[in-house]
């Protein structure tokens, strides 16, 4: 019999040679800057899209704002304990107010939110209809419900309004799972023309993750939702923190009847301990400010138009059309070998391959950053 340390070595070695292997990157952070083996880099590889995580004057002024009360690095508890402080339901009043609804719900994770609203909202009398290329933790959500699910394909609304019109007469309800900024390609959903869709059929709802777009789209700032127009027409309007709003956690801006509903069924919002305090306080502090920076919106927009160019001019297919620029290498091999590439030109991006990306897709992934500089942007669209 093989041990079970071969057999997986055995899998290691195939991921190997594939060049699909996974490592942890051992680099030191310099505010946009990446060191890494004693050279610098300029971080193309972060999700600190406004820049405000490496932004130090931001976090001294939180510093001198923060009360005692808040002053704590652990919940100790889950919320329906003793985790559920009073900056927790002053950041879902402020969410809610924010995006004109009813009600709000704060998570733990992104992966908590994606995992964790779908099974709890769907059953075997639910159809869920998902995106081909929404993210891994609405897959696992999906799987994990009781729901039937048909994944269409990417961006095929002829398709999904062809399975609505076959289905929706089969089902107590129908779910619209999609992305608001693709994760990989850097696309943008048509949110507005989702909504029309759900409103065609009964029992349809819809559920939007704007992970890369909150804080970068929008008047706001609050999202593609908000840039298209259509927020109060989202049933579950989720997003992350850990991204353009420097913190961590998530949320859903929803109904209060389906927050409540959340509270009771959700089972990685029940079983886990809640954000430390701390977070949640640094969370809302920066989610006050956020109408508050349209220019750095502004920078981050044209940059990524600027490269969006570069890389067509380099003779790639590229669509997106945000600050999530791809570089589509296609085999693994030679995708690593760009991306050692570009890092010995001094530009720290990093090689996503599958199963993150299709077979044959295998990419440079540009995070663009509103710290990136016009001359550091001319640099890297000459580097391309």
């Amino acid at each position: 019999m093989v041990s079970s340390d071969n057999l997986y070595s055995r899998t290691l070695d195939a991921l190997d040679e594939a060049g699909n292997l996974r490592t942890l990157s051992q680099a030191e952070h310099q505010g946009k800057w990446i060191w890494k083996e004693g050279k610098r880099m300029l971080n193309l590889s972060s999700n600190d899209y406004l820049g405000l995580a490496a932004d130090t004057a931001l976090r001294d002024e939180f510093m001198r704002t923060l009360s005692e009360r808040d002053f704590l690095f652990s919940s100790s508890s889950s919320r329906l304990l003793t985790g559920n402080f009073t900056v927790y339901d002053e950041l879902e009043q402020m969410l809610a107010e924010l995006f004109g609804a009813s009600g709000a719900l704060v998570f733990s994770s992104g992966y908590h939110m994606n995992t964790g609203i779908l099974p709890a909202v769907a059953d075997a009398h639910t159809l869920i209809l998902a995106d081909k290329l929404v993210h891994a933790s609405l897959i696992d959500g999906i799987r994990l419900s009781a729901a039937r699910c048909i994944r269409y394909r990417h961006q095929d609304y002829g398709q999904l309004e062809a399975l609505l019109a076959k289905s929706y007469k089969d089902y107590e309800r129908i779910i619209i799972v999609t992305e608001s900024i693709f994760s990989m390609d850097g696309d943008v959903a048509p949110l507005d023309r989702l909504v029309d869709l759900k409103k065609r059929y009964p029992g349809v709802m819809l559920y939007v993750d704007e992970a890369h777009g909150i804080g970068v789209r929008g008047k706001n700032g609050l999202g593609v939702a908000e840039e298209q127009g259509c927020m109060k027409d989202i049933d579950f309007l989720c997003g992350t923190f850990g991204k353009a709003l420097a913190s961590v956690g998530a949320y859903v801006v929803c109904s209060e009847v389906m927050r409540s509903f959340l509270v009771n069924r959700m089972r990685t919002f029940i079983f886990t301990t809640a954000l430390p305090p701390l977070n949640v306080a640094w969370t809302k502090f920066i989610l006050s400010r956020l109408g508050g920076w349209n220019d750095r919106r502004e920078r981050l927009a044209e940059a990524a138009l600027r490269v969006q160019a570069a890389v067509r001019g380099a003779g790639c297919e590229c669509p997106s059309s945000s600050h999530i620029v791809p570089f589509i290498v296609g085999e693994s091999n030679q995708t690593i070998l760009k991306a050692e590439d570009m890092q010995r030109k001094g530009f720290y991006v990093l090689p996503v391959r599958p199963p993150t990306v299709p077979e044959g897709t295998s990419r440079l992934r540009i995070s663009l950053t509103a710290a990136v500089t016009e001359e550091e942007v001319d640099s890297l669209c000459r580097e391309l």
